[in-house]
């Protein structure tokens, strides 16, 4: 198996994510050994959930890894973050509430060193954007609930609204707005330290999206805060608040999720460079051949959730797609298979993979809808594995009664590994190891990114960043600083670059340098003090 060990540092505190990828082969995706008899490359992975048992003792572990091997699954997917907490006890976040093991378990720690023994790389799953899902408040008084929520005031209150003034969605559910660059920074330096201190094989994000509970499929009814509605109107010059389906609105809102992958993206990489970025992927009714394209699918109107441009700008390694759709529907059972194929043929230079909804459905309708999954598409194409949602819940039985859970995962790791229903060869009836990632193992390009501040502290925000390659004349547009004053820029041609900041009236200092750029690496470019006018009074 392929396993990525810490204690690789690319300099730079940040990374990039726009301009060219070189292009690299798609690794072959099979569940059947190779003409030379090593083992297939294919992800295999369950989604961990830490709403059900699993990691909450040493012994669930122990069983979790049994299973997983059992199964030929070459990944796990464990939920460590899940209201801006962590199942570990060395982070930014603080630890989980949940009645695990006392200390001093670190569930995260003792997951790592059993799945790794076991030859299986270990996940770690982090909500992006939901701080708390319960009427009662947090019991940590770090959380970011009691620090940061409805007692907060201004841009110290880094809980997403909606536009009706409502700031819980659903019954209880609060999230923050991507929108609230302190809010961003908070989660990114929290992903970071679990980066830094286990020895991880990548970081899964959930909830990289705006929240669900919209008056429209076409768009999303949240992004009020102050902080979002201030710095809308800072970019664009427009003082009346924007309807919610306003497409100017709707696109810098996107822009803001994107924004938040790209800095984790590159931040992560800064730390441990070969780790792999992979996230939960909405994938809501019917497909982008069914609706018109891409653009009018919920992903991308709705939730803010444009992962098909992730996978193109490189800033994610792995989408898996939550495909929960109940086979024995017709309905369902198409929008599953439009997806599959969307997946398939939108992996470009990273990988895609399908993650059927076990919960949903008896264990032989998934062990249907996972050979589907793993088919090529009509274009010649496949993805690169499977994830299985949930480990908790293998069927749609055993998510309304646990009791039922063991059986009917026995029942799944024999029809994947061998005794398939159809007869046919099980999908996991050979090992196999988690595709490779080249871009990071052997890079060909490299990244630039920096941070603009003022020098009152203030940072910069909403500036464009032009790139110009100096030898080819070639121009990469497209990003602006953040509220952080940060920009970053992924996959790069090596040599000099020159970095030219647009500077908003009223600021003045040196806006253009150059930077070389080498494969691999990040560049931090250095730019003149900026002075700009007196921050207005709060």
């Amino acid at each position: 198996m392929r396993r990525f060990r810490a204690g690789v540092v690319v300099a730079a505190a940040t990374l990039v994510t726009t301009g060219s990828v070189a292009p690299v082969p798609a690794p072959p995706v099979v569940g059947e050994p190779s003409a030379n008899g090593t083992s297939a490359e294919q992800w295999r992975s369950f989604w961990v959930d830490s709403f059900h048992s699993g990691i909450y003792t040493p012994a669930e572990v122990d069983a979790l890894v049994a299973d997983a091997r059992a199964a030929n699954v070459n990944a796990l997917i464990v939920q460590v973050g899940r209201w801006a907490d962590c199942f570990c006890n060395r982070s930014r976040f603080p630890r989980t509430h949940a009645p695990i093991a006392a200390l001093p378990y670190d569930p995260l720690e003792y997951a790592i060193q059993k799945a790794h023994a076991a030859g299986i790389e270990l996940h770690a799953w982090v909500n992006a954007t939901p701080v708390w899902n319960t009427a009662a408040p947090p019991p940590q008084p770090d959380h970011v609930l009691n620090t940061h929520g409805s007692t907060a005031t201004g841009a110290d209150r880094w809980l997403n609204k909606r536009v009706d003034g409502v700031e819980v969605g659903g019954a209880t559910m609060r999230s923050l707005d991507p929108a609230n660059p302190a809010a961003v920074d908070y989660y990114v330096a929290g992903i970071a330290s679990i980066v830094r201190a286990y020895d991880i094989d990548g970081i899964h994000l959930d909830y990289i999206r705006y929240p669900d509970n919209n008056s429209s499929s076409t768009h999303s009814d949240w992004g009020y805060s102050e902080v979002s509605l201030a710095r809308f109107r800072a970019a664009t010059g427009r003082e009346s608040p924007p309807a919610p389906n306003d497409p100017q609105f709707s696109a810098w809102r996107r822009a803001q999720v994107t924004n938040y992958v790209r800095k984790v993206y590159l931040t992560m990489g800064s730390i441990k460079p070969r780790l792999r970025l992979s996230h939960s992927a909405i994938v809501y009714g019917h497909g982008p051949q069914a609706v018109g394209g891409w653009t009018n699918t919920r992903t991308y109107a709705e939730v803010y959730q444009d992962w098909r441009g992730w996978l193109a700008e490189g800033i994610m390694d792995l989408t898996i797609a939550m495909n929960y759709k109940r086979e024995s529907k017709p309905d369902q059972a198409r929008m599953f298979e439009e997806w599959n194929q969307t997946l398939a043929d939108s992996a470009g230079h990273r990988h895609t993979a399908v993650g059927p909804g076990l919960y949903l459905n008896t264990v032989d309708e998934s062990l249907a809808q996972s050979r589907k999954a793993l088919a090529p598409s009509p274009a010649g194409n496949t993805v690169a594995g499977w994830s299985g949602y949930s480990y908790a819940a293998p069927s749609a039985a055993s998510m309304r009664d646990q009791t039922l859970a063991n059986a009917d995962r026995k029942h799944l790791i024999a029809g994947l590994t061998t005794a398939d229903p159809t007869g046919q060869r099980p999908l996991f009836a050979s090992p196999a190891t988690v595709p490779a990632m080249p871009w990071k193992e052997r890079p060909t390009t490299g990244h630039i990114a920096g941070t603009l501040v003022i020098t009152d502290g203030r940072p910069l925000d909403q500036a464009p960043v032009t790139l110009t390659h100096v030898r080819s004349g070639r121009t990469v547009t497209g990003r602006v600083t953040d509220g952080s004053g940060w920009f970053g820029f992924v996959g790069l041609a090596p040599g000099t670059w020159r970095v030219n900041v647009a500077l908003p009236p009223g600021v003045r200092g040196t806006s253009t340098t150059t930077v070389d750029v080498r494969p691999g690496t990040t560049a931090t470019p250095r730019l003149g003090l900026l002075v700009g006018p007196p921050a207005p009074p709060r």
